[in-house]
């Protein structure tokens, strides 16, 4: 499109906004000429053509081209383009938008909502111009003054980090040269209460962790775990801690077995738990890759009459700060039996698959009682744990602004 048919960044807004308000599944039946028409391939027909699919691709195209982080993610809530948001009501998109930003929906309406939006609108003008999207959305490689400039403690530079996990998060066009592969693996420079110290985030399934003493795994309040063929991080966990022969036959179910040894001793038959307990077992299997115990947080509350959760934020924290405090009673007994300490500990995002919180939610939830515990100098190797790009990206733009400053250290 030449500069001269440019579609005015106030009328993309609008249909933004009527986008919002009707959702992706309402798009047949708006009216919607400018999006229809920038949709349209050259010599495809006219733009009045009802265009719907190419309406949606170019609003994911738009999106996608923000580049990650809560202003992309309150996008894909707002306009129902979030996995599993697709049918949801404009309030209920809205209210999870809000979230993403941690402020009240009517704060929300009034200031972030128009600025996410008036981004969405910005995007797509650009994408008409054929300008390059901002923040870039390709997979080039990062500039020379990035290349090798990692901390001399193996601490990943702002820069580097940031274009690696965006490279790997970004939808483009496929080229002819391959796309760097981002690392799985990030160690970054953290800050609380006055003392300084680094977490390791793991980017990867959590069935490939090797070398950590205990990984906290979500539950629910009744503490039953998922069947071993589904994907979540407990599911993932059951699955690799079961013993199995060499034809991969099940010969013991040892996580499930031993969760349920500890809820016949301590929970009360056919009730459940107080959200934030934290159920300690042995790690099965998973013992030979190093891990050595496995903490079920119960977090997330079923909704009666659904497949449902509920999970708040503070049930979230509670059970991190729980987590700490069973690491040092286990530390106490391993002590005077000889064994080496638990040091080392790996947290997911508690709540944001199925709970429904917001990765930002969920990680200021966890990060409250990490924070707490390395303010008054807890000295713990400590590990986050994301499977997307994207929730990488997030989590290490949240921490590099822990105690209220950047903390990423510069190269040499």
């Amino acid at each position: 499109m030449s500069p001269t048919q440019l579609p005015d960044h106030g009328a993309v807004l609008a249909e933004v906004r009527e986008v919002r308000r009707a959702g992706i599944v309402r798009l047949r039946e708006l009216r919607l000429p400018v999006l229809t028409g920038m949709s349209a391939s050259p010599g495809e027909g006219s733009p009045g053509e009802p265009r719907f699919p190419a309406v949606e691709r170019l609003l994911r195209t738009a999106v996608a081209a923000i580049g990650g982080g809560t202003l992309q993610e309150a996008a894909e809530f707002s306009l129902g383009l979030a996995q599993g948001t697709r049918d949801w009501p404009p309030a209920d998109r809205r209210r999870r938008a809000a979230q993403v930003y941690g402020v009240s929906v009517e704060r929300f309406r009034k200031n972030q909502e128009l600025m996410v939006l008036g981004q969405v609108a910005e995007q797509l003008v650009r994408l008409a111009s054929g300008a390059p999207a901002q923040p870039p959305a390709t997979g080039a490689a990062a500039p020379a003054s990035d290349v090798g400039t990692a901390p001399a403690d193996g601490s990943a530079p702002a820069s580097a980090l940031t274009s690696a996990l965006t490279s790997a998060s970004a939808i483009s066009e496929p080229s002819a040269r391959p796309r760097p592969l981002a690392p799985s693996h990030h160690r970054i420079p953290v800050r609380a209460g006055g003392h300084g110290g680094h977490v390791t985030l793991h980017v990867h399934a959590v069935d490939l962790l090797r070398d950590i003493d205990v990984v906290v795994s979500p539950s629910n309040t009744h503490l039953a775990l998922p069947e071993p063929y589904k994907s979540s991080v407990a599911a993932s966990l059951r699955r690799a801690g079961a013993v199995r022969d060499p034809a991969g036959r099940l010969v013991e179910d040892s996580v499930r077995d031993e969760l349920r040894a500890w809820s016949d001793r301590f929970a009360a038959p056919g009730l459940s738990v107080a959200p934030g307990t934290v159920a300690p077992t042995g790690a099965g299997a998973l013992a030979w890759q190093g891990i050595r115990r496995i903490f079920h947080a119960a977090v997330a509350v079923p909704r009666p009459g659904t497949n449902d959760y509920d999970v708040q934020p503070a049930d979230v924290t509670r059970a991190v700060t729980r987590v700490f405090a069973l690491l040092a009673e286990e530390n106490g007994r391993s002590a005077g039996a000889g064994l080496p300490p638990l040091r080392s500990l790996c947290l997911p995002l508690l709540g944001a698959g199925r709970g429904g919180l917001t990765p930002a939610v969920s990680f200021a939830a966890v990060w409250a009682a990490v924070e707490a515990e390395l303010a008054r100098g807890g000295d713990w190797d400590l590990h986050f744990l994301v499977r997307r790009p994207e929730r990488a990206l997030l989590v290490a733009e949240l921490l590099a602004f822990t105690d209220g400053a950047p903390t990423e250290e510069p190269g040499p």
